[in-house]
């Protein structure tokens, strides 16, 4: 049992009331994490906390924000091994997605500590005689930011990095289904000197989660809120952040479709899809959720890629013969079934069929997917991808772009041109051209349009979301009034 304290003002505490909850392995049931279950009292607790470093942590020159960030990347380098021992087991992923989570977060890190310096602003010319105009960049305050379990370091980290680059102190609201990951990404902050309160980690029961996030958002010092989860909850975060008139970036559900074009290089699809459809049981926001296939090439195609399905094993992570791991809850892998016997029900095929055993589920395939069917719009979040023949460019653009969400995409084709021109009207806030739609760079902007959200994370987009822009005016000179 790995025991996870808050972690407040740097210090680490229980909740306010004593309360806490477990974790428990989605495999075995074996529990894993004992955390505070919070109470507002700790809420409240983790913002002030955060709102009286701010001054100081917002004065440091950048190059020292910058030095501490640093550190704090190769310490997080340092932590994989524990990263690993508890996301193995709060998540059911496999050993090497959560090795690249640390491997990628701490890149994120170094990332946001190299924004330091690139926080600038611009001199606006005025009409006023003798006024100097200039558009600045400042800090804005305490950030919150909620992560799930998915991706728990990449997230985890992503919902802190630029913020802090940025001059903010920050609030990490910890998923409940990985409370010992993301405490530990604050251990790993804190240990590198950034300050206490500087970075606060706040986790919670379950049932908890609805009173003490709104009692988050709603607290005075918080200043931004940024989301990564579900569409249904990021619409609720929405609501209570308009409530409150704080911005929020929101990066939220996909239903992601790769697109194959007539002349597309199979194999090369294949591989891309297998990766992009079934890793991590396909629990990724980028997921290949769909493959929109020419109806010239999508027979050889769903017979190549059914080939492949068939070599993945889902298991208990432990296991070193399994590759995809496991889903992160039997009533995860529970609603993934629902899904593909639905489509089954009415008239699709099953290439590769489901198989599921407890929180373990088996890659699949599901051909011939209609709208009647609730797998061609609900998100599966699982290790299922549906095929659909289309005829020509036209219809694949149409069907690409006949869902509410717009996160990443990608098209196939041995043509880059004929693929660029796809690419350009593909409703998504990522495409990609002969790559996965699981694909992610520290450095680049990451987000969605559509019901998949708003806002930009990464680099240099992201400092617009962390910031506030102020007019700043210097006259010179003296002013002629009217009156």
């Amino acid at each position: 049992m790995h025991d996870v304290p808050l972690l407040i003002g740097g210090q680490s505490r229980p909740a306010a009331n004593g309360a806490t909850y477990e974790r428990r392995n989605p495999v075995t049931d074996a529990p894993v994490s004992r955390a505070p279950a919070a109470t507002p009292d700790d809420a409240d607790a983790a913002v002030q906390a955060a709102a009286e470093a701010f001054p100081a942590w917002a004065a440091l020159p950048p190059g020292e924000r910058r030095r501490r960030l640093l550190k704090a990347a190769d310490l997080m380098d340092q932590h994989t091994d524990a990263f690993i021992r508890i996301g193995v087991a709060e998540t059911g992923a496999m050993p090497n997605w959560i090795g690249f989570n640390v491997m990628l977060a701490a890149n994120m890190l170094r990332e946001a500590a190299a924004m330091t310096t690139q926080i600038d602003g611009s001199v606006i010319p005025s009409d006023v005689p003798g006024n100097f105009a200039m558009a600045v960049r400042q800090p804005c305050g305490v950030v919150l930011g909620i992560a799930p379990w998915n991706a728990p370091v990449i997230l985890g980290t992503r919902a802190l990095a630029m913020p802090l680059a940025c001059g903010n102190t920050v609030v990490l609201k910890a998923s409940e289904a990985c409370p010992g990951v993301h405490r530990l990404i604050g251990t790993v902050l804190h240990e590198a000197g950034l300050g206490d309160g500087v970075v606060n980690v706040v986790t919670n029961a379950p049932a908890d989660a609805a009173q003490v996030v709104e009692r988050l958002i709603a607290h005075p010092a918080v200043r931004r809120v940024n989301f990564t989860g579900s569409t249904h909850v990021g619409r609720i975060i929405a609501q209570h952040a308009a409530r409150h008139l704080k911005p929020a970036l929101l990066e939220l559900g996909g239903k992601a479709p790769v697109v194959v074009l007539d002349d597309a290089d199979l194999d090369a699809v294949v591989d891309a899809v297998a990766f992009g459809a079934f890793f991590n049981q396909g629990q990724i926001c980028m997921s290949t959720e769909r493959v929109i296939a020419d109806r010239k090439i999508a027979d050889a195609l769903v017979d190549k890629l059914a080939a492949k399905a068939r070599t993945l094993r889902a298991g208990d992570p432990t296991d070193p013969t399994s590759v995809l791991g496991a889903m992160v809850s039997i009533d995860a892998a529970k609603r993934v079934q629902a899904l593909v016997e639905d489509a089954r029900a009415h008239g699709a095929a099953l290439p590769v069929g489901l198989h599921v055993d407890g929180a373990i589920v088996q890659p699949a395939i599901v051909d011939g997917v209609t709208p009647a069917m609730r797998l061609y719009r609900e998100e599966s979040f699982g290790p299922v991808v549906t095929v659909a023949c289309v005829d020509g460019d036209e219809d694949a653009i149409r069907l690409a772009n006949d869902s509410e969400y717009g996160l990443s995409a990608s098209v196939f084709s041995r043509d880059v041109s004929r693929a660029m021109q796809v690419a350009q009207r593909i409703e998504s806030g990522i495409c990609h051209i002969n790559g996965p739609t699981v694909h992610d760079e520290a450095q680049m902007p990451f987000g969605g349009v559509k019901s998949s959200g708003y806002g930009r994370f990464g680099g240099k987009a992201s400092i617009a979301e962390f910031t506030e822009l102020r007019w700043v005016t210097l006259q010179n000179t003296p002013r002629h009034y009217p009156i």
